[in-house]
């Protein structure tokens, strides 16, 4: 089986600006291309295949003719398509926000919950982000402060630079801030509880809801625990190099460096490959595809794959 191009749904939200469309390639009709669903197979979004067999599909239409075996045995224990791989583009900066765990997920919204991974791709000169808090709180106070708008005196607010790497286990309190774009590998979900929007409006015109009493039953009011910034260990190759960005039960995912050629097999997983910069080729099943910076390729489980060229790829798998 070769491997797959996918076109990504576009999310125009309102905080969202253009570098998607003007340097990633990415193709909508939207003023505002925020979101880019690089690789997803949920109901709010999913890939359309580019080319091939499957030209014009779904992708779940695809992973129904393929059967599980395309996805492998790690994804296959998962009752439902495990990963949600995103291009994001923050103009402005994202509201403050938590997402549920598992359990919680599945007793309130019906759907798994979110724990998420952030590579910097590229970010403006004095860019932040929110990423927890910057002491312990109690439930109380941070109640007392969603309500008397004083909410950012207690986050960790955090300097970002190109390729800083921020995993943001569910419950840790978050916010992308203006002037960043962001590769994010997830789990495959969308539920978010906002507990600050500072007063914006929506495309109605009216404020977008916040969802304070969901936040306070599964935010984590402590310090982050994790490292964070420039962190994951980069191994030198005889093709460039490959930089480990996180490890969880829900996703691996790596930065790679490639300069020349190399050679992978997964006989466990299905691998995606998000092109950051340059361009390769991807040989795999018979097939060979070229891919540019702003594309997003599917490889099959088990299959022997040849990567070729001079680009930076992020590699994600189960």
């Amino acid at each position: 089986m070769g491997p797959l191009k996918l076109t990504p749904p576009v999310k125009d939200y309102l905080w969202g600006g253009t570098k998607l469309k003007t340097e990633y390639g990415i193709q909508t009709e939207k003023e505002i291309a925020a979101e880019a669903w690089m690789l997803s197979c949920h109901k709010d979004g999913e890939n359309i295949i580019a080319g091939g067999e499957y030209r014009g599909k779904t992708f779940s239409q695809f992973l129904e003719a393929a059967g599980k075996q395309a996805l492998g045995k790690n994804a296959a224990a998962f009752p439902y398509f495990p990963l949600l791989i995103k291009l994001i583009d923050a103009k402005q900066k994202l509201s403050v926000q938590v997402h549920p765990d598992d359990a919680y997920a599945l007793q309130h919204e019906g759907e798994y919950g979110k724990t998420e991974m952030w590579y910097v791709v590229d970010c403006e000169e004095g860019a932040e982000l929110i990423y927890g808090f910057n002491r312990p709180v109690t439930k109380e106070e941070f109640e007392r402060r969603i309500r008397d708008n004083t909410l950012p005196e207690i986050c960790n607010t955090v300097p970002v630079h190109q390729g800083d790497v921020f995993f943001i286990a569910a419950g840790t309190l978050h916010a992308i801030g203006a002037g960043i774009l962001i590769a994010e590998v997830q789990q495959n979900s969308n539920t978010t509880y906002r507990v600050s929007d500072y007063g914006r409006l929506g495309a109605d015109g009216k404020p977008r809801p916040l969802h304070v009493e969901k936040a306070l039953e599964v935010t984590k009011l402590e310090k982050p625990t994790l490292p964070y910034g420039q962190v994951g260990e980069t191994e030198k190759t005889d093709f460039g190099s490959v930089r480990e960005l996180a490890v969880c039960p829900f996703f691996t995912a790596k930065k790679i460096e490639l300069n020349g050629k190399t050679d992978f097999c997964n006989p466990d997983s299905f691998v995606s490959l998000l092109v950051l910069t340059g361009c390769a080729e991807i040989t795999c099943g018979g097939e060979t595809i070229a891919a540019k910076k702003g594309e997003s390729i599917f490889i099959p489980a088990g299959e022997t794959t040849t990567v070729s060229g001079k680009a930076e790829l992020l590699y994600s798998c189960v």
